[in-house]
């Protein structure tokens, strides 16, 4: 996992790939003989890439007059080429910008995507049978531009013999959590660690066990409020344990936090549905349950990839047809099912299929407790980067709390502009 980009499914490709993809994979879309051809960037190279692939290949099949041809490369590549290749024309109908959302702000400022047809109809997306985390955080003044390629939770994967031999069950309170990490660290860490945690290089765990707590990061107004009792108490808290207590190692990327667990030298680690398959090929036994309720009630972390259409393309209304299809509940259960993520759809909690499915299963349990991290903040890849990594980092090897929340919030209210 790498800081909001998910680095364990993404492939860095170098300069020689970059100079080959600006000749062969660009280029807008195409018409012949009453055939129109789409084309479509995503970043999408892990283990989940099969599930968006069998999508791509259903509606080929069942379009007769559209196709959607699919360019996979690294997101740096795409970050890299997509805005001017949007802007002058020359890029993708549709592409997946980034792995982080918050890109799409940038997109809707130069005006390099199209506002999508939301409603009912084949050829509309149904908008208020989406997740709406991620609805809100792809809509600008009003209007949606952009849908979830995924979306992704956090659960709490465990270790059964770990919990068996300690005779516990997986925790379902915060208070849980934090005694089961401490009981579970055996030998101060050495011979088992109660919990593996990331700070860096990852998708964001920390903030969870804010939430949990009661605390937060910045307001509704960009502003920092790590300063808060609750906030300060949490993260407090939750060094404490690291520090003292040795629950996980120190300064974990999100790969080595993988790799610990993976390992059978953690009893816990809160990851997404993209890992089940690698603990499994690991011959691990392991459980996956809802992170546990905290003091306001259920909460995990949530990301999403956006998927949108250039402005700039050529058929619109085919662009959009696919849209709508990517997101029916045929393909929305296909895709749960070959990868395991969870349905980008709220209405789908029914699904026989879906439930027979334990690890899809837990996953969309929680999609109505997931939070973004960073929505639609101001500069929210520095924000993460140069206060919050930083924050985590010095609070788990001795800073004091009170010390490092004030440095990292007057860092973040210059970066977002906060004025309060």
């Amino acid at each position: 996992m790498n800081k909001r980009k998910l680095i364990a499914t993404i492939a860095v490709v170098g300069a020689a790939a970059l100079a080959l993809s600006a000749c062969s994979s660009g280029s807008s879309s195409t018409k012949a003989a009453g055939k129109v051809t789409l084309t479509m960037w995503t970043g999408f190279t892990g283990g989940d890439r099969p599930g968006y692939a069998e999508i791509v290949k259903d509606f080929n099949a069942s379009h007769p007059n559209i196709k959607v041809v699919q360019t996979v490369e690294s997101w740096d590549t795409i970050e890299q080429k997509l805005p001017t290749a949007w802007l002058t024309g020359s890029g993708p109908d549709i592409a997946a910008p980034s792995s982080d959302p918050n890109v799409i702000a940038n997109y809707v400022k130069t005006n390099s995507v199209l506002p999508i047809d939301t409603g009912s109809g084949t050829s509309k997306v149904n908008s208020t049978e989406l997740a709406q985390a991620a609805v809100k955080e792809l809509t600008y003044n009003g209007k949606l531009y952009a849908i979830p390629a995924n979306f992704a939770s956090l659960s709490l994967y465990y270790n059964k013999k770990m919990f068996t031999a300690a005779g516990l069950t997986p925790p379902t309170t915060v208070a849980e959590f934090e005694a089961d990490a401490k009981q579970l660290t055996l030998g101060n860490g050495q011979t088992q660690y109660g919990l593996s945690l990331a700070d860096n290089q990852t998708i964001q765990m920390w903030p969870i066990l804010q939430w949990l707590t009661g605390g937060d990061i910045v307001n509704s107004a960009g502003c920092s409020v790590l300063s808060s009792a609750k906030s300060q108490a949490g993260l407090k808290t939750w060094a404490d344990l690291v520090q003292n207590d040795h629950i996980s190692p120190v300064g974990q990327t999100g790969a080595q936090a993988d790799s610990l667990f993976a390992a059978g030298k953690a009893a816990m680690e809160m990851n997404g549905p993209w890992a089940a398959s690698t603990y499994k090929a690991a011959g691990l036994d392991f459980g996956i349950v809802k992170i546990p309720t905290g003091v306001s009630g259920n909460v995990t972390l949530g990301s999403i990839a956006p998927l949108a259409i250039s402005a700039k393309t050529k058929y619109p209304a085919q662009a959009q047809e696919f849209l709508a299809y990517y997101t029916s509940k045929t393909q929305q259960e296909k895709f749960s099912l070959t990868t395991g993520f969870p349905p980008l759809r709220t209405d789908m909690t029914s699904d026989t299929k879906l439930n027979n499915d334990a690890t899809v299963k837990v996953f969309t349990s929680q999609l109505a407790d997931a939070r973004l991290y960073l929505p639609q903040l101001k500069n929210a890849t520095q924000v993460d980067s140069n206060a919050y990594v930083t924050l985590i980092g010095q609070i788990t090897r001795g800073t004091p709390v009170a010390t490092a929340t004030a440095t990292a919030t007057s860092t973040i209210n210059s970066l977002t502009g906060c004025k309060s």
